[in-house]
């Protein structure tokens, strides 16, 4: 799959001046503000009976 996910901000200092990383390999980016490099991979979608809210209880 070709698709990368692009974060709109860094997870450690929030700046948006990211880039793709050359050296972090596929789904890794760097962030110019904090100088840190991390990487964003999908794992996987969750089934609606994992954690879903669809059903609720109240007491």
């Amino acid at each position: 799959m070709s698709e990368r996910a692009a974060p709109f901000y860094c997870p450690y200092c929030g700046d948006e001046d990211l880039r793709p990383s050359a050296e972090g390999g596929h789904g890794a980016w760097e962030c110019a503000s904090c100088r840190r490099a991390f990487q964003v991979k999908f794992l996987g979608l969750l089934s609606a009976s994992n954690g879903g809210s669809t059903s609720e209880h109240h007491h």
